[in-house]
């Protein structure tokens, strides 16, 4: 796969399908909320300013891509019919901010970003993801994308954002925002009923012509099916999603705080993202766990209520755990991306060892994975076998046909001989 350097940027810019986009012009919204403008949000100063041109950022930091601010666009279904939605994401005004000025973003006690300042980041990063000329989708995964690209990507989000938070959270932000550009690219662009070579031709606008080949390439390879076969079977065991939006939930929990002056648990927090807005259950399922939830609560209360020694701050991850299942083994449940246990719980809380039914969760998890990679490595082998087999076959029956022609051969020579015999002794 390329490596999607700004030579091969140069060298390849003529297969880019779209024309030069005016970033200044103004954009028509069709949102029923008002736009975010910066002057509402935290504005600071750079202090270490290096000067950098407006020509500059925008070819940096901006993708050619056609995005559009909230423009509602059209889309087709899977069934030929369209539907209507918000297009891309274009910041505009965040484009044309003074080089000098910084949008800052706070974080929370666990590093996370919050605030309005966090939802424009978040839209931000999702702008570069989307840059393929920063950002190249040729590559397997986030892990084999070269630290250059990244550290580019960041020193470019670091010229509009004063950050609180570090600059590893941002990085897996990114990678989130790149994973989630190339599935939708894969779904939009590469599933469809078509040949390979029809699927090489139709490249997403904005996409470099040779990086669309490469992701074609992989996603049509076995290996590539064999990844998607397993995201498709992890993403079927999830019932239901979250109706936070763009916000975070770190967002949700500080915004919650800031006008109720109260804390905000885990449960509370389940029950605020999985409403719609009229205040109803998104699906059945989040019904019938919110009423689990709240039994479950109600039996941990009335035996705190008569046993001292029960910590009302682990009730909520008690009850979360007991009800949706131990969480995957790193991750914190409801509290989103870059909080782990140990950060969370603390190294010595109890809540960070795996009870005994997580302990066998992780145990099964672990033996699902030995059973797929066994799976798949008797697979590899009865392939490799049937080729071996194949050649051995067909050594053989080469062997038998040069056999065959060898003594046909040889016969002929005997019968040459004799012919020659009885020409030097003919009968008398």
């Amino acid at each position: 796969m390329g490596n999607g350097s700004r030579y091969d940027i140069v060298e390849r810019s003529e297969t880019l399908p779209f024309p030069e986009q005016d970033l200044n012009e103004d954009i028509p919204s069709t949102r029923k909320m008002p736009r975010r403008r910066l002057r509402d949000l935290n504005i600071v100063q750079n202090t270490n300013l290096e000067e950098v041109s407006t020509e500059q950022q925008t070819v940096v930091g901006f993708s050619s891509v056609p995005d559009t601010l909230d423009e509602s666009v059209e889309f087709q279904t899977e069934n030929g019919g369209t539907r209507r939605g918000r297009g891309r994401t274009l910041l505009t005004d965040l484009c044309n901010l003074n080089s000098a000025d910084r949008v800052k973003v706070t974080r929370n006690s666990h590093g996370q970003p919050v605030g309005q300042e966090a939802r424009l980041l978040a839209g931000y990063l999702g702008i570069i993801a989307r840059n393929a000329n920063m950002l190249p989708i040729n590559y397997e995964s986030w892990h084999n994308m070269p630290d250059s690209n990244k550290n580019q990507a960041l020193s470019n989000i670091k010229e509009r954002f004063a950050l609180e938070v570090s600059d590893a959270y941002i990085k897996k932000a990114l990678g989130k925002k790149w994973r989630d550009n190339k599935s939708i690219l894969k779904k939009e662009y590469f599933k469809k009923p078509m040949s390979l070579e029809e699927k090489l031709q139709n490249v997403p606008p904005g996409m470099l012509r040779y990086q669309w080949g490469d992701a074609v390439r992989l996603w049509n390879s076995k290996k590539g099916e064999d990844r998607e076969r397993v995201g498709t079977s992890s993403r079927q065991k999830q019932k239901f999603t979250h109706t936070a939006g763009s916000k975070s939930f770190a967002c949700v929990a500080q915004a919650t705080e800031a006008s109720s002056g109260q804390k905000v648990g885990c449960l509370q927090l389940f029950d605020i993202t999985h409403r719609k807005k009229d205040g109803t259950p998104m699906t059945p399922e989040a019904a019938e766990i919110m009423e689990k939830l709240k039994d479950k609560k109600a039996e941990y209360e009335a035996t705190a209520s008569t046993d001292s020694s029960v910590n009302f701050e682990d009730i909520d991850n008690r009850i979360i755990n007991e009800v949706l299942g131990p969480e995957r083994y790193g991750r914190v449940r409801l509290q989103g991306s870059g909080v782990n246990p140990t950060q969370y719980f603390g190294s010595t809380s109890h809540q960070y060892m795996p009870s005994g039914s997580q302990s066998q969760a992780e145990v099964q998890r672990l033996k699902d994975q030995i059973v797929q990679i066994q799976a798949s490595t008797d697979e590899q082998i009865s392939q490799l076998r049937a080729k071996v087999a194949a050649r051995k076959a067909e050594a053989a029956a080469r062997e038998a046909e040069q056999n065959k022609k060898y003594n046909e051969l040889q016969l002929q020579l005997q019968s040459m001989m004799t012919m020659f015999q009885q020409f030097q002794n003919p009968p008398s």
